[in-house]
This record gives structure tokens, sequence and C-alpha cells, in this order.
């Protein structure tokens, strides 16, 4: 690993230690895999406008989400069956979590069942059904929130599984909830098991429901327009996470960096909104929370550094991103993160602006 210099790297160790099948379930997209690639390259359109003369001498990267305070405003996203990257799961990611002074968001999909997650670090459990009985697990292993993901009524058509045949994973949080067994097919199947655990008909009202069943705060997660953000405000969530599911669900929806604002602006700071998607390079984290994000969070980068080097590669995937973004706030003249404005950064659209 000292040979390793970025993030990025890490996505090359993954690939060469993974089988081909369960490497192109982590780093694949949906259809044509547009908006999977935008999520990178729309940060790359980003400038930045650096002040001088600003004593950076000593930098405070830390912040709180929802009250508990985090080392740096990265946070790692939920990403499924970690078991395929390592033998320890999210159990080995958990412990990079809290060794890192960060939150996990621990999927519903995860190899390891949320109790043996949540006895290795704080975290909060993201959810894509709406069962009470899981709910009610997730309080007494003493996670911190909820996490609904939205943007699931189906699973998005991923290629890459249907040509490998990929075998469907277990899903020990939904032993006993239904059958998780797939007969071999000629297609993916994970998406014959999302068929079963996925509720097509998930809509707003549930979320009154799940407020009725546990006093954790919950977040939604996958809102990419204002009017949704509008309509999460209004029902009472306790935070928006913008998300397209790492270009997993819908090609062609928009680059979540790209959206950002438009949430942040009729959100108007009731609610905190965090960004999933694209983040690779500490100067990604700056230039969300330049836009209004709160905090971001990493997903695959994670995935492959636990492929590559188990819980060590997580830990050095979040501590280089967080010296990145270190030094990506000393040269912006920047000596906590409450000293980033929105005018040290100059989006694609307000340069063309400026060329007319």
């Amino acid at each position: 690993m000292d040979q390793i210099v970025n993030v990025n790297e890490f996505q090359e160790l993954a690939r060469q230690a993974l089988p081909k099948m369960y490497y192109d379930f982590y780093s694949g997209g949906a259809e044509d895999q547009h908006t999977l690639k935008e999520n990178m390259e729309a940060f790359s359109r980003i400038m930045f406008r650096p002040r001088v003369l600003v004593d950076v001498t000593k930098i405070d990267m830390s912040t709180r989400i929802l009250g508990y305070p985090l080392s740096a405003p990265i946070m790692i996203a939920p990403t499924g069956s970690h078991g395929l990257a390592h033998p320890e799961g999210e159990t080995a990611t958990a412990k990079a979590a809290a060794a890192c002074n960060t939150i996990m968001i621990v999927s519903s999909m995860s190899s390891c069942t949320l109790e043996e997650v949540a006895s290795s670090c704080n975290a909060v459990f993201e959810r894509r059904d709406v069962s009470a009985q899981v709910v009610r697990r997730a309080e007494r292993a003493g996670y911190k929130a909820i996490v609904l993901t939205v943007d699931v009524p189906k699973l998005g058509r991923r290629e890459a599984d249907i040509k490998n045949k990929m075998i469907a994973p277990k899903l020990r949080n939904f032993e006993g909830l239904f059958s998780t067994k797939v007969k071999p097919s000629d297609g993916s199947g994970v998406e014959a098991l999302a068929s079963r655990a996925l509720d097509a008909s998930l809509n707003w009202k549930d979320i009154e429901w799940l407020r009725s069943i546990t006093e954790l705060p919950i977040l939604i997660k996958g809102i990419l327009t204002r009017e949704d953000a509008l309509k999460a405000v209004e029902a009472g969530v306790d935070g928006i996470i913008v998300s397209n599911h790492g270009g997993r669900q819908l090609d062609y929806s928009p680059a979540t960096i790209t959206v950002l604002e438009e949430v942040v602006h009729v959100v108007k700071g009731r609610i905190p909104v965090l960004l999933d998607g694209g983040v690779r390079r500490g100067t990604d984290v700056f230039k969300a929370l330049a836009l209004g994000a709160k905090a971001v969070l990493i997903g695959r980068p994670v995935v492959y550094g636990l492929a590559a080097k188990g819980g060590d590669g997580v830990m050095k995937v979040i501590e280089m991103l967080k010296n990145e973004f270190e030094l990506t706030l000393a040269l912006s003249g920047c000596a906590t993160i409450g000293d980033i404005t929105r005018n040290h950064v100059r989006t694609e659209d307000e340069r063309l602006k400026s060329n007319l």
C-alpha cells in the first residue's frame, strides 16, 4: 500500500484481487453507464477560486452530522455485500470507520447482520423496505438513524450482472422475512432476489408510517430534484442524501454534484443535505461543501480498499481523502470547513454565462 498515492489506484488493485463477476458487480452501472461516468466527470468541470494570505497554520476539518462528531465531512455510503470483497465483510469496514472517527451507513443488503456491524462502530442503518421488525432490530442494536432509500422501486438494468449471471448474495438481514434463495437462471441472481426484496408501492405516506414506529432520525437517500426535496422537508425527514445510486438505477439521471445546489436552495438549511456519488478526491469533498453539502458519502472507493487490503485498505482510503481535503482547505485559504463559501468555486454554468 506504500506505493498507492491516491484513492483511484485502489480500483485496479480490487480488479486484480476479485473474481470478474464480483468486480463487475461493484464497479458496474446501469445500461450505458452514462450516469456512472458523469458522477465523477462533473466534478472536473468545477473550478476553484482560492483565497490567499490567510493563516492556515492550523486546519480543523471536524464537523457534526445529526449531533454526532466526525473527524472530517466524509462518511461511508451504503453498499451491499461486502462479504464478496473480503471475508470479514462489513465488520471490517465498520472497524475502519470507527478508527477514522466517521459514520458508516450500513446497507440492508449487507453480508453481515446489522447486529454484527453495530458492534464494530457507530452506524446508521440503510433499508429498502418498510419492515417494522428490521427497524426494531436496528434500534436494539444501537443504530443512530434510519436511511430510507427511495430510488429503487425496481432494480436498474445492470447488464454486466446479467452477462455474468451474477450469483445472488446471501442476505442475512432478511432471513425469516422472505425466501432469499434464488434458483440458477440465465440472468442476474441479484435481479431475481431484488424482485422479492424491493417494494414498488413505497410512497410518501410510508414516511409517516415509518415515523410512527421509530424515534430515530430518518434520512431519505435518492433525491435529485427540488420538487422531491421540498416534499421531503414537508414530510418531516431529518436529512436528505442527494444520490443517483452510484449510477446503478436510472441511467442518464444527472450527476449528483450538478443538482446539489437546487436541493440545497429549496431546503434552506432546515435539514442537512449530504452528497453521494463520484467523490474520489479531497478536492471533490471541498467542491461539494462549497455547493452546500454538509458532508459527502463514499461508496465504491471503500469497497475497492476493502477488496485490496481489508480493513487497512478502507482506513487508507478514508485517510487519503482526509489528507487531500486538508490540503485543499489550506490552498484555498480556509482554516475550517466553516470558512468554505459558495464563492470558492465556479461551476460550468457560471463560466458559460460569463462568456456570453
